[in-house]
Protein backbone atom coordinates (compact mmCIF):
# COMPACT_ATOMS: atom_id res chain seq x y z
CA UNK A 1 0.00 0.00 0.00
CA UNK A 2 1.32 3.32 -0.78
CA UNK A 3 2.48 4.90 2.48
CA UNK A 4 0.98 8.54 3.63
CA UNK A 5 1.69 10.57 6.70
CA UNK A 6 -1.50 11.94 8.47
CA UNK A 7 -1.42 15.28 8.29
CA UNK A 8 -4.85 15.62 9.98
CA UNK A 9 -4.97 17.09 13.81
CA UNK A 10 -3.37 14.71 15.91
CA UNK A 11 -5.50 15.38 19.22
CA UNK A 12 -8.44 13.88 17.25
CA UNK A 13 -7.44 10.26 17.71
CA UNK A 14 -5.75 9.84 20.99
CA UNK A 15 -6.00 6.24 22.71
CA UNK A 16 -7.16 3.00 22.14
CA UNK A 17 -9.85 3.44 19.01
CA UNK A 18 -12.09 1.02 20.24
CA UNK A 19 -12.29 2.33 23.82
CA UNK A 20 -10.39 5.21 24.57
CA UNK A 21 -8.23 3.88 26.93
CA UNK A 22 -4.18 3.77 26.75
CA UNK A 23 -3.11 2.40 23.00
CA UNK A 24 -0.39 0.54 24.55
CA UNK A 25 0.15 -1.85 21.32
CA UNK A 26 -0.64 -1.30 17.80
CA UNK A 27 -3.31 -3.57 15.29
CA UNK A 28 -3.17 -3.93 11.67
CA UNK A 29 -6.00 -3.04 9.50
CA UNK A 30 -7.22 -4.90 8.24
CA UNK A 31 -5.32 -8.03 10.64
CA UNK A 32 -2.80 -10.14 8.89
CA UNK A 33 -5.27 -13.14 9.18
CA UNK A 34 -7.40 -12.12 6.99
CA UNK A 35 -4.33 -11.69 3.97
CA UNK A 36 -1.84 -13.68 2.66
CA UNK A 37 1.61 -13.95 2.54
CA UNK A 38 3.93 -12.12 1.89
CA UNK A 39 1.76 -9.57 3.44
CA UNK A 40 1.74 -5.98 1.44
CA UNK A 41 3.89 -3.35 2.62
CA UNK A 42 2.61 -0.40 4.44
CA UNK A 43 -0.21 -2.18 6.14
CA UNK A 44 -2.52 0.57 7.99
CA UNK A 45 -1.43 0.27 12.03
CA UNK A 46 -3.92 1.87 14.55
CA UNK A 47 -3.25 2.36 18.29
CA UNK A 48 -5.39 -0.30 20.14
CA UNK A 49 -5.04 -1.62 23.89
CA UNK A 50 -3.82 -4.81 24.79
CA UNK A 51 -7.12 -6.06 26.07
CA UNK A 52 -9.38 -4.49 22.92
CA UNK A 53 -6.55 -6.22 20.68
CA UNK A 54 -6.20 -9.69 21.72
CA UNK A 55 -9.95 -9.55 22.91
CA UNK A 56 -10.22 -9.68 18.87
CA UNK A 57 -8.27 -12.54 18.12
CA UNK A 58 -10.51 -15.37 18.28
CA UNK A 59 -13.56 -14.32 16.63
CA UNK A 60 -11.23 -13.25 13.48
CA UNK A 61 -10.16 -16.85 13.58
CA UNK A 62 -13.27 -17.65 13.61
CA UNK A 63 -14.35 -15.78 10.60
CA UNK A 64 -11.60 -16.61 8.10
CA UNK A 65 -12.01 -20.68 8.84
CA UNK A 66 -15.58 -20.15 8.61
CA UNK A 67 -15.00 -18.22 5.31
CA UNK A 68 -12.56 -20.97 4.06
CA UNK A 69 -15.05 -23.43 4.74
CA UNK A 70 -17.82 -21.58 2.67
CA UNK A 71 -15.63 -21.51 -0.62
CA UNK A 72 -14.72 -25.10 0.25
CA UNK A 73 -18.10 -26.74 1.22
CA UNK A 74 -16.07 -28.41 4.09
CA UNK A 75 -13.98 -28.00 7.36
CA UNK A 76 -11.93 -30.92 6.20
CA UNK A 77 -8.44 -29.37 6.63
CA UNK A 78 -6.85 -31.20 3.79
CA UNK A 79 -9.54 -29.22 1.40
CA UNK A 80 -8.80 -26.08 2.62
CA UNK A 81 -6.93 -23.74 -0.24
CA UNK A 82 -4.99 -21.51 2.37
CA UNK A 83 -2.12 -23.36 4.53
CA UNK A 84 -2.27 -20.51 7.34
CA UNK A 85 -6.28 -21.72 7.39
CA UNK A 86 -5.78 -25.56 7.35
CA UNK A 87 -3.08 -25.50 10.13
CA UNK A 88 -6.02 -22.83 12.17
CA UNK A 89 -8.08 -25.55 11.99
CA UNK A 90 -5.61 -28.75 12.88
CA UNK A 91 -4.71 -26.72 15.89
CA UNK A 92 -8.54 -26.39 17.07
CA UNK A 93 -10.56 -29.52 16.84
CA UNK A 94 -13.03 -27.29 18.99
CA UNK A 95 -13.29 -24.21 16.59
CA UNK A 96 -13.31 -27.01 13.53
CA UNK A 97 -16.49 -28.74 15.22
CA UNK A 98 -18.07 -25.26 16.26
CA UNK A 99 -18.02 -24.42 12.45
CA UNK A 100 -19.35 -28.10 11.25
CA UNK A 101 -22.53 -28.26 13.06
CA UNK A 102 -23.58 -25.01 11.30
CA UNK A 103 -23.13 -26.85 8.09
CA UNK A 104 -26.49 -27.74 5.95
CA UNK A 105 -28.17 -28.34 3.19
CA UNK A 106 -30.06 -26.02 1.04
CA UNK A 107 -31.41 -26.83 -2.16
CA UNK A 108 -28.37 -29.18 -2.97
CA UNK A 109 -25.94 -26.87 -1.55
CA UNK A 110 -23.90 -26.64 1.33
CA UNK A 111 -24.58 -24.35 3.44
CA UNK A 112 -22.84 -22.50 6.75
CA UNK A 113 -24.99 -20.76 9.46
CA UNK A 114 -22.32 -18.13 10.82
CA UNK A 115 -22.55 -16.79 14.01
CA UNK A 116 -23.45 -12.97 13.41
CA UNK A 117 -22.47 -11.52 16.99
CA UNK A 118 -19.13 -12.89 16.34
CA UNK A 119 -18.58 -11.50 12.30
CA UNK A 120 -20.79 -8.35 13.31
CA UNK A 121 -17.65 -8.10 16.03
CA UNK A 122 -15.13 -8.28 13.61
CA UNK A 123 -16.81 -6.54 10.94
CA UNK A 124 -16.91 -3.42 12.96
CA UNK A 125 -13.44 -3.45 14.70
CA UNK A 126 -12.39 -3.57 11.13
CA UNK A 127 -14.58 -0.48 10.54
CA UNK A 128 -13.67 1.47 13.31
CA UNK A 129 -9.95 0.93 12.42
CA UNK A 130 -10.76 2.43 8.76
CA UNK A 131 -12.31 5.10 10.11
CA UNK A 132 -9.84 6.03 12.33
CA UNK A 133 -6.80 5.47 10.15
CA UNK A 134 -8.34 7.20 6.96
CA UNK A 135 -10.66 9.38 7.96
CA UNK A 136 -9.02 10.51 11.40
CA UNK A 137 -12.48 10.01 13.12
CA UNK A 138 -12.78 8.59 15.95
CA UNK A 139 -16.30 6.18 15.59
CA UNK A 140 -16.72 4.13 19.21
CA UNK A 141 -20.12 4.23 19.39
CA UNK A 142 -22.78 2.31 17.75
CA UNK A 143 -23.07 2.73 14.11
CA UNK A 144 -26.44 3.91 12.78
CA UNK A 145 -26.17 1.18 9.96
CA UNK A 146 -24.61 -2.24 9.93
CA UNK A 147 -25.50 -4.56 6.74
CA UNK A 148 -23.14 -7.36 6.18
CA UNK A 149 -23.74 -10.60 4.02
CA UNK A 150 -22.56 -11.69 0.66
CA UNK A 151 -22.10 -9.99 -2.46
CA UNK A 152 -23.97 -12.66 -4.35
CA UNK A 153 -26.74 -12.08 -2.61
CA UNK A 154 -27.16 -8.17 -4.04
CA UNK A 155 -28.79 -7.60 -6.81
CA UNK A 156 -27.01 -6.43 -9.55
CA UNK A 157 -27.95 -2.86 -9.46
CA UNK A 158 -27.18 -2.47 -5.90
CA UNK A 159 -23.74 -4.50 -5.94
CA UNK A 160 -22.69 -1.84 -8.98
CA UNK A 161 -23.93 0.36 -6.07
CA UNK A 162 -21.79 -1.18 -3.66
CA UNK A 163 -18.89 -1.17 -5.82
CA UNK A 164 -18.88 2.29 -7.39
CA UNK A 165 -16.09 4.94 -6.30
CA UNK A 166 -17.81 8.08 -3.73
CA UNK A 167 -18.04 11.38 -5.50
CA UNK A 168 -17.20 13.62 -2.66
CA UNK A 169 -19.65 16.98 -1.56
CA UNK A 170 -17.62 18.20 0.79
CA UNK A 171 -14.11 17.30 2.33
CA UNK A 172 -13.91 15.64 5.58
CA UNK A 173 -10.68 16.16 8.07
CA UNK A 174 -8.16 17.67 6.27
CA UNK A 175 -4.90 15.93 5.71
CA UNK A 176 -6.34 13.05 6.81
CA UNK A 177 -5.20 10.18 4.52
CA UNK A 178 -8.18 9.88 2.72
CA UNK A 179 -8.53 13.65 1.47
CA UNK A 180 -4.71 12.76 0.06
CA UNK A 181 -5.91 9.72 -1.50
CA UNK A 182 -8.70 11.64 -3.62
CA UNK A 183 -8.10 12.98 -7.41
CA UNK A 184 -9.91 14.95 -9.60
CA UNK A 185 -11.95 13.59 -12.95
CA UNK A 186 -14.03 14.81 -15.62
CA UNK A 187 -17.24 12.93 -16.46
CA UNK A 188 -20.37 13.27 -18.76
CA UNK A 189 -23.43 13.90 -16.76
CA UNK A 190 -26.61 13.97 -18.03
CA UNK A 191 -29.97 15.85 -17.34
CA UNK A 192 -33.42 15.17 -16.69
CA UNK A 193 -33.74 17.28 -20.49
CA UNK A 194 -31.20 14.58 -22.00
CA UNK A 195 -28.02 17.29 -22.54
CA UNK A 196 -24.61 16.14 -22.05
CA UNK A 197 -22.62 18.92 -19.80
CA UNK A 198 -19.03 17.84 -18.33
CA UNK A 199 -18.74 18.36 -15.05
CA UNK A 200 -15.25 18.15 -12.99
CA UNK A 201 -16.10 16.04 -9.60
CA UNK A 202 -13.83 14.59 -6.92
CA UNK A 203 -13.41 10.87 -6.89
CA UNK A 204 -12.90 8.91 -3.41
CA UNK A 205 -12.01 5.62 -4.46
CA UNK A 206 -11.47 1.87 -3.11
CA UNK A 207 -8.53 1.09 -1.11
CA UNK A 208 -7.05 -2.26 -2.40
CA UNK A 209 -5.05 -4.05 0.35
CA UNK A 210 -4.17 -7.40 -1.23
CA UNK A 211 -5.97 -8.13 -4.82
CA UNK A 212 -8.87 -10.25 -4.30
CA UNK A 213 -7.89 -10.60 -0.40
CA UNK A 214 -9.53 -7.38 1.26
CA UNK A 215 -10.37 -3.91 -0.26
CA UNK A 216 -12.07 -1.22 1.60
CA UNK A 217 -13.51 2.28 0.50
CA UNK A 218 -13.57 4.98 3.63
CA UNK A 219 -16.34 7.89 3.43
CA UNK A 220 -16.51 11.21 5.44
CA UNK A 221 -18.94 13.54 3.72
CA UNK A 222 -22.29 15.26 4.35
CA UNK A 223 -24.31 11.76 5.64
CA UNK A 224 -21.34 10.93 8.04
CA UNK A 225 -19.34 8.20 8.09
CA UNK A 226 -19.37 4.92 5.94
CA UNK A 227 -17.14 2.46 5.39
CA UNK A 228 -17.45 -0.53 2.91
CA UNK A 229 -15.26 -3.78 2.96
CA UNK A 230 -15.05 -6.56 0.58
CA UNK A 231 -12.92 -10.07 2.05
CA UNK A 232 -12.16 -12.60 -0.10
CA UNK A 233 -14.06 -10.75 -2.94
CA UNK A 234 -17.13 -12.69 -1.37
CA UNK A 235 -17.79 -11.05 2.30
CA UNK A 236 -19.33 -7.64 2.52
CA UNK A 237 -20.31 -5.09 4.80
CA UNK A 238 -21.09 -1.34 5.34
CA UNK A 239 -21.09 0.63 8.23
CA UNK A 240 -22.44 4.26 9.25
CA UNK A 241 -22.37 6.55 11.86
CA UNK A 242 -24.07 9.92 11.23
CA UNK A 243 -21.21 12.08 13.44
CA UNK A 244 -22.71 15.45 11.99
CA UNK A 245 -26.08 15.16 13.58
Amino acid sequence: MEQLLELADDRLINGCIFCGGRADTRDHVPSRILLDAPYPENLPVVGACKICNQGFSKDEQYLVCLLESVFTGSTDPEKICRPSIARAMKRSPALKARIEAAKSSFNGRTVFHPEDDRVKNVMLKLARGHAAFELSQPCKEEPVHYWCGALETLTEEAQEGFDAVHIQQLFGEIGSRNMQRMFAAEVMLKSESGEQKKMQVIVNDWVDVQEDRYRYLAIDDVNGVVIRIVISEYLACEVAWNIYA
